[in-house]
């Protein structure tokens, strides 16, 4: 656990060697928590002496952390959890952060609001199912005038849920709520366990977060942010069939990153990590692996004229 400056506490796990080469942020997504990179997790840990440090972590109000209220509430404050985070966890060494849906959105608020520190401190990225552009390209796989109203509901819901505060009723009814789940949230294979975990990751959520972070999610506006990193080995992944956030997001992500290697998985849906787990967890890897030859050979810290090798 890490208590952070305004009295939250975070449920964190560390894993891999303490003197690892690079050390690897996981950040969940939306209603989630850390065990959506249970896949990933095992996949770092499983390349021997030569594996990172891993620091995965529940969001604040998602989880096993604090929940919170509705002022707190926001992409901005994530960016600033996950800059406390990497000061106590990741002091020194090059950085790769992963996030998946809003945990990528948290990586593009820490880029912005901490851009000195990210500069000096990470070396890679992988951006899953997310976006820059909050709910500019979202349709829920439906008609545009069909998914404006369903929008305007959401957005409407979300305002009630918000001031509901940290009580989840709707545990109750997650069983009833599956078939919906199941054709937003994932593609044309969807395994048992990826299920269940999403399932009951939803029913920890608070009405408070479910509601809280919906405001933010959908007005955040990074692209000029991702534009300004310079060079770094990057990948982005997205579904073919995902209706929360399209190839379309990943799309102006990878043309904002210099050195993004992009990847459509074809026939998946949002939840990549849990429902495709063997090419999220080689995008990870391979991203790892550069930016461990990279320290390697600079021995020093990695500079934006030494970050970007496609073919490294």
């Amino acid at each position: 656990m890490i208590t952070l400056a305004d009295g939250i506490r975070l449920n964190v796990s560390v894993s891999g060697p303490q003197d690892a080469a690079v050390t690897v942020v996981l950040s969940h997504g939306w209603c989630q928590d850390r065990r959506t990179w249970r896949h990933q997790i095992e996949a770092l840990s499983g390349i021997g002496r030569k594996a990172p440090r891993v620091i995965a972590y529940d969001t604040r109000g998602h989880g096993r952390s604090s929940a919170t209220d509705p002022s707190s509430a926001t992409l901005a404050q994530l960016g600033d959890d996950m800059a406390e985070v990497i000061r106590h966890y990741a002091p020194t060494g090059p950085v790769v952060l992963a996030g998946h849906s809003m945990g990528g959105m948290t990586v593009m608020e820490y880029a912005h609001r901490h851009r000195a520190e990210f500069t000096s401190r990470v070396a890679g990225l992988l951006l899953v199912s997310t976006t820059a552009e909050g709910h500019a390209h979202t349709r829920y796989g439906l008609p545009p005038q069909l998914a404006t109203v369903l929008r305007l509901g959401e957005t409407l819901g979300a305002g009630l849920l918000a001031r509901s505060g940290a009580w989840h009723p709707h545990r109750v009814i997650m069983p009833a709520l599956r078939p919906a789940l199941r054709w937003l949230l994932f593609g044309d294979e969807c395994g048992e366990e990826a299920m269940l975990l999403t399932m009951r990751a939803l029913g920890r959520a608070p009405l408070s977060s479910i509601g809280g972070f919906r405001g933010s999610i959908g007005t955040q506006r990074r692209l000029d942010t991702l534009a300004e990193l310079g060079d770094m080995p990057a990948a982005v992944l997205v579904g073919g069939r995902d209706r929360l956030t399209p190839p379309a997001c990943a799309e102006s992500i990878a043309r904002a990153l210099p050195c993004a290697e992009m990847t459509v998985v074809p026939g998946a849906g949002h939840m990549l990590p849990l429902e495709q787990p063997e090419a999220v967890s080689a995008a990870l890897l391979t991203v790892v692996r550069r930016v461990a030859r990279q320290a390697k050979r600079a021995r020093r810290p990695i500079t934006d004229t030494t970050r970007c090798q496609r073919a490294a």
